[in-house]
């Protein structure tokens, strides 16, 4: 962290609108006046006094065009981002700007994710996302190890286990998810062909259809009134609504029986998939538990 004296200096509540100012050029690209003001509601020559001392303590983060501070190849964070709370900020609105200071909470105990992706890599895909721009990197696949590709991605994913990007893979020459942490060398390619409407979200089949799936108690749970109970089920049963992406991780992530039968056994196994064949044509159905396709 750079600038740790300057900073230390300014009120907590500055410190808080110089680290949203950072979050949303790292992360977006980009950052103009009417971002502080809408999300602190401060007047106009307080929001640009904050721009301006943002790119007063970090010269080589920023670039003043067109009214807005641009996102430099130089940047380096004076703030310290936690990866949880940025994932957060970028996928639900949200605050990702902390310092590092919090209020009161209650005890608590929340499980860390055991993979954080980079943060770099992170931003420089959030970027492209946002700009509608293609990717250059290399993947590391576990049936075949690194390989070069090269994507155009338009959604962050949480598997619940991990997060991946939704991207159409110009090497592979389909929609696919590849996983954040297993992505290195990740880089802005401005010198290729811009996206053509074949790869752009609204192509992703998978990504736009939604599911509705209708979960049940297992049937050979000895109290299906409990199961009922813990997700809030009406009549006992509950139902979701699910992108066909990601249909399979999330009955994978909840450990839905989706076998035709019914068959899965184990003190894991809560809820049931009251029909399998709902699943049929959803692009990540073969992830399901017991899913036969």
């Amino acid at each position: 962290m750079k600038q740790d004296s300057n900073i230390a200096t300014l009120s907590a509540a500055q410190r808080l609108r110089l680290a949203f100012i950072e979050f949303r050029v790292w992360f977006y690209g980009e950052v103009a006046r009417k971002h502080v003001l809408e999300r602190f509601e401060v007047a106009t020559a307080a929001g640009t006094r904050d721009l301006m001392l943002y790119k007063h303590l970090a010269p080589h983060n920023v670039s003043y065009e067109q009214k807005q501070y641009r996102y430099l190849p130089t940047f380096e964070p004076l703030f310290q981002h936690d990866p949880d709370k940025v994932l957060a900020a970028l996928t639900t609105g949200t605050t990702a700007a902390d310092t590092g200071t919090s209020g009161e909470t209650i005890s608590h105990a929340t499980p860390k994710r055991l993979n954080q992706p980079d943060l770099n890599t992170l931003a420089t895909v959030t970027r492209a996302i946002h700009k509608g721009q293609v990717l250059g990197l290399t993947y590391l696949s576990m049936k075949k190890g690194p390989s070069p590709r090269v994507i155009v991605p338009h959604s962050l994913v949480d598997s619940g286990l991990r997060w991946h990007i939704r991207a159409f893979d110009r090497t592979k020459g389909h929609f696919r998810d590849l996983v954040l942490t297993r992505m290195e060398d990740v880089q802005t390619l401005a010198d290729c062909s811009p996206p053509s409407p074949q790869e752009q979200i609204s192509a992703d089949t998978h990504w736009n259809r939604m599911f509705t799936l209708t979960l049940i108690p297992h049937p050979s749970s000895p109290h299906p009134e409990v199961i009922a109970k813990d997700f809030g089920m009406q009549n006992g049963a509950l139902r979701v609504s699910l992108r066909g992406a990601v249909a399979g991780y999330v009955m994978r992530q909840w450990q839905v029986d989706c076998s035709p039968d019914a068959s899965m056994r184990g003190r894991e196994i809560r809820l049931r998939l009251a029909d399998p064949t709902a699943l049929s044509g959803a692009g990540s159905a073969a992830l399901a538990p017991g899913y036969v396709y």
